[in-house]
Order: C-alpha cells, then structure tokens, then sequence
C-alpha cells in the first residue's frame, strides 16, 4: 500500500517537523517521504482531511477477556474498536479465565491477536491464578515478553506477596501495577462513601479504601527501592501521597481513568447501573485534583478504564450489577473534554503515550525510514456520542447521548489503516 497523508499538522516535540503542517508518504509500511509537499500520484492512496497526527497512542488500562469470558469482549471486537478510538498498542488486564499467570497464557493472547490493526502487550498476572496467595511464575513470563505484572482489577491485598513481587521484578527492572483498594474498608460498597451515598441507602467505599493502600505500597517501594504504579486513582489525597513520594525520588507513576475525569458520584443519583464503576466516581473536589495532578506531572498517563460487560450483568438492580464501563471507543474524546481547561493539546497527547515508558518500549518515532505507527485525529470537531458508535461488544457506556470534542479518524500500523 502507498499512503499519502495531506497537509497534516504533527503533533510530536521529538520530530522536526513538530506543529507544521506537512505530507506523508508511506509506503510498504516505511514512512518514506515528509515534505511541505508531495505530489499525489495516481497509484497514492490519498488521506487529506484536515487532521493532526501523532505516535499511536497507548491504552495501558483495558480489558479484553477471551479466553473464557469472551461474551463480554473478545479480541476481534475489543481490538477492532481499541483502532478505531484511535490505540495503536493496548495493555490488557490478565483477568481472564483462566488469568494470565504462565507462558501458555502469554503465547495464546499473541496468537489470539496477532493479525489485528491495534497490537496488544498482555500484563502478567502478579500471584497464581490472580488469588493474591502466592507469586505467579513471574520470571518465566518476564522470558516470554512482558515486564509488567499486575493483578489487575484485583488489588493485591498481601503486603508481604507485594513486596516480594516488587524486589523479584526488580531483577530485571520491571514494574507491578497495583490497582489500589483496601477491601477490608471497602468490602460490600456500591459507590463512593459521601453525601450522596446516604442519599440513595447504599453503602459506600470511603475514600480511606484506596488512600490507605496507597500510602502502604509507596512505603513497601521505598523499603524495596523497585518501580510500582498505580492503574487508577481517584482521589485528592491519593495525589498528594503520590507527589510526595516522587519529591522523596521514588519511581512510581500512576494512571486516571478517563471516568473518573469526567463524572462524580451525582451521576448515581438516578441508579443507573453504567455509573456503577471502580475505582468509584468521586466527587468534584477530586476531579479538581486529577487534574492537577495531570498538569504537574504527578499523573503519568490517562487511561480507558475499559470494562465491557454483558447487558444481563448491568440490567439487574443497582446492588447486583457488575463494576464496569465500556469506554475505549470514545476515551480519547472524553479525555480531550473533560481536560481541555486545564491541559494543553501537547499534554494531552504526552498522556496517552507515556504508558510506552511504562511497560519499557520506545515512543514511536515519525521519521523517513521508520515504520509508520500513527494516530490520525482532530481536537476541534464536535459531536454527539451515539449508540451507533460503540464497536466494542460491552455496550454498558454512559456517554451515549453527551456531546464530545475531539474526532479520531483511526491509525496506521505499518502497511494497514483503517483511515480509508
């Protein structure tokens, strides 16, 4: 395939070329040609909206769960609609059944997903079978690819399996992901723990939950001297605790959910089930602080969140529907959105490819003989987020019928594109 990219404006302070407006030829999957102008020829397949283009982005939080809970999300429809929201790498959580805990578990998600447009980098999990007992086979997996481990949407409860995971991984200079939630606290919580909660009778997760274990991994980092980070925060003092550990030179790093930006817990007031989520929505006062938190750099890296379920576990009553929402198809707009005030279009970007540092590959760089791995996209457009636009088989996603700003056109990985 020949593809000519028009008149596009590059969004990339490692290039040259960062903020002009500029064509690129790329051919055989090679960008061959960047230019203030190249001559279309009749056998160019020519892209010329007016559009911004970027490193693909990566989504570093996001659930696919073939094998064994493939009625949620498989890789056909998860991967399909990861591409056209814009990621060109995707993180996926190892809660699958059974969980990614061995090399077998590795080599079948790569095989699973290996003719798709957006590539995948499967977490391992961090204990046998993601039940938070003993260490999974870490080093054998570390062998088969990753250098991230997590047990995903479970935190990990056991300080001492914690601290063992971090001085193992460090090895070999990995990282454990932890998603924080002290269970003894928040055991049984439907939402978060505030005015709202006793408005409604339901049981709340105080904020404590998630600060409390927070603030015992940063001091289990600290004894360990390894790299953790958190998938998702959600509040005001969960981002001090982590500003002060990065001030104290500890290498950790953390993710926000595209959720937690954009909706606080008024949203439950209705019962509808699709608010129902975790980390759970807060309120205003910590969406303030995410935000600035994404502004001075305590937040590394916005992430989807992505939860797809199955109708049957989100059309029940409020107290017997699954955590979770599907958000992968529109999180980019979401993320531009709910941040335009206070992050710059640069910053923004930055966020969704921090995560390549994360899990320890390279940005992908936009140069003459370098693969072509690029997000295609536009901040300005407006428009309503509809039903019609979710390819993605949970369709549990409660920003159907919000107006968004921000259009993503799709992504080119080498020799394929979705963008025609």
């Amino acid at each position: 395939m020949k593809l000519l990219l028009q008149a596009v404006k590059l969004i990339d302070p490692r290039s040259k070329y960062h903020l002009d407006h500029i064509d690129i030829l790329i051919e055989a999957g090679i960008i061959t040609q960047i230019a203030k102008k190249i001559k279309a020829l009749p056998e160019y397949k020519v892209f010329k909206e007016k559009a911004l283009v970027s490193p693909s982005w990566i989504d570093t939080n996001m659930h696919i769960y073939e094998p064994g809970l493939e009625y949620r999300e498989d890789f056909k429809s998860g991967l399909k609609a990861a591409a056209a929201g814009g990621f060109g790498l995707v993180c996926i959580m190892p809660n699958t059944n059974p969980p990614v805990d061995n090399n077998a578990q590795l080599a079948f998600i790569k095989q699973a997903a290996q003719h798709a447009l957006t590539e995948v980098y499967p977490y391992g999990a961090v204990s046998h079978k993601i039940e938070g007992k003993d260490l999974a086979e870490i080093y054998d997996m570390h062998e088969g690819g990753p250098i991230a481990f997590t047990d995903g949407s479970k935190a990990i409860s056991n300080a001492g399996l914690l601290e063992r995971a971090l001085l193992y991984v460090k090895k070999f200079k990995g990282v454990i992901l932890n998603n924080p939630d002290n269970r003894d606290l928040s055991e049984g919580a439907q939402m978060n723990e505030g005015i709202n909660s006793t408005v409604l009778g339901m049981q709340g997760a105080p904020k404590l939950a998630e600060e409390l274990m927070v603030s015992r991994d940063l001091f289990l980092l600290e004894e360990s001297q390894s790299r953790l980070h958190f998938i998702n925060v959600s509040t005001q003092k969960s981002v001090a605790l982590i500003k002060a550990a990065k001030a104290k030179g500890l290498a950790v790093s953390a993710g926000v959910n595209v959720a937690n930006l954009f909706f606080d817990d008024d949203e439950l007031l209705d019962y509808d089930t699709n608010f129902k989520v975790h980390p759970h929505l807060r309120n205003k006062e910590d969406i303030k602080a995410l935000l600035s938190g994404l502004k001075d750099g305590t937040i590394d890296v916005i992430c989807s969140g992505h939860k797809p379920l199955h109708e049957d576990e989100k059309k029940v009553e409020f107290e017997n529907a699954s955590f979770g929402m599907s958000t992968i198809d529109c999180a980019f707009a979401v993320s531009h959105t709910a941040t335009s005030k206070v992050l710059n279009e640069e910053v923004l970007i930055d966020k969704w490819l921090k995560g390549y540092e994360l899990i320890g590959l390279p940005i992908p760089k936009i140069e003459v003989g370098e693969r072509a791995d690029l997000s295609i996209f536009n901040f300005d457009e407006k428009a309503t987020f509809q039903q019609k636009d979710i390819l993605s088989k949970g369709k549990n996603n409660p920003f159907v019928g919000r107006d968004l700003t921000g259009t993503v056109y799709g992504i080119v990985k080498g020799n394929k594109t979705n963008i025609l």
